[in-house]
């Protein structure tokens, strides 16, 4: 399994889906994903049934991507929001991560509270205290391959320039990839690929306020990471209520079979069969 800082060196982009559980990671490695994201968002939409405005804490974070880390091989981003305190709470968070198996973090620039980086009444920090988080975070990291992402959200409350600026900073102060979040358009994209020598972030989030492109055009913009943390959270949002609706309505899923996987289908992804095998090895030894 290649780390992310292989595959950050290949030249196509890295198209990587969000995921808020085990089940979604199962799911992306069988379709042939390389690399997962834990959102944010979706812990806290699917831990609480509350919006991403700061609910979720570091031991929510950390929790959860033990057990995502642990369903799958593949290297897993973890959303560390704004590291949930100072400069030594960021160099726990990244410690207690590793230890879970991420391959890698997001680290944003908000204050605390955050939103998601797609709604109105965000404030960031001063560049300086950034500056001790994000050095923090790499000074806490002992895997070499474990990559940081480092996330403004200024384009919103100081601008583009200020963001692209913050951007030049965060990628000499020693982050692997830069994240500008919320560009507008995609001359804001543009300008961002064209300014900023590093490993670039897109973040497409349908309905978002970025607009959506193809990897292919996001690449010759100059991103390298093409990233939708949404999508899986929302298709399954609109899948449940479609269902639920259904047997609502009906009384039954027997109009809903073409959108189900059915019995076998499921066991067969969750593996049944290995830990029948694995149950039957302790049967065996359990009667020598």
């Amino acid at each position: 399994m290649k780390s992310l800082k292989d595959m950050l060196k290949i030249e196509k982009p890295l198209v990587i889906p969000g995921v808020y559980d085990a089940l979604g990671a199962k799911i992306s490695q069988k379709v042939g994903f390389d690399a997962i994201f834990q959102t944010g968002y979706g812990t806290s939409a699917t831990l609480f049934g509350m919006p991403d405005i700061g609910f979720v804490g570091a031991t929510e974070t950390v929790d959860n991507a033990r057990r995502i880390c642990n369903a799958v091989p593949m290297p897993v981003i973890v959303d560390a929001d704004t590291g949930y305190g100072n400069a030594l709470s960021v160099w726990k968070l990244v410690k207690e991560l590793e230890a879970a198996g991420a391959g890698g973090i997001f680290l944003e620039d908000q204050k605390w509270p955050k939103r998601c980086g797609h709604m109105q009444g965000k404030e960031v920090i001063t560049q300086e205290e950034y500056t001790e988080k994000l050095s923090a975070a790499i000074d806490a990291r002992t895997n070499k391959d474990f990559v940081i992402v480092a996330r403004t959200d200024a384009r919103a409350t100081e601008g583009l320039d200020e963001a692209i600026e913050r951007g030049k900073q965060n990628k000499k102060t020693g982050a692997d990839a830069i994240f500008i979040e919320a560009p507008e358009s995609l001359e804001e994209m543009k300008r961002i690929g064209n300014e900023i020598n590093a490993p670039l972030v897109a973040n497409m989030i349908e309905g978002g306020a970025t607009p959506l492109n193809s990897a292919e055009a996001l690449d010759e913009l100059g991103f390298k990471i093409i990233l939708y943390p949404l999508s899986v959270l929302y298709a399954n949002t609109f899948a449940t209520m479609s269902i639920l609706k259904d047997l609502k309505d009906a009384g039954s899923t027997l109009n809903y079979k073409q959108g189900l996987v059915d019995f076998d289908q499921f066991n067969e992804l969750v593996e049944l069969q290995k830990f029948r095998k694995i149950e039957k090895g302790f049967e065996k030894s359990k009667s020598e």
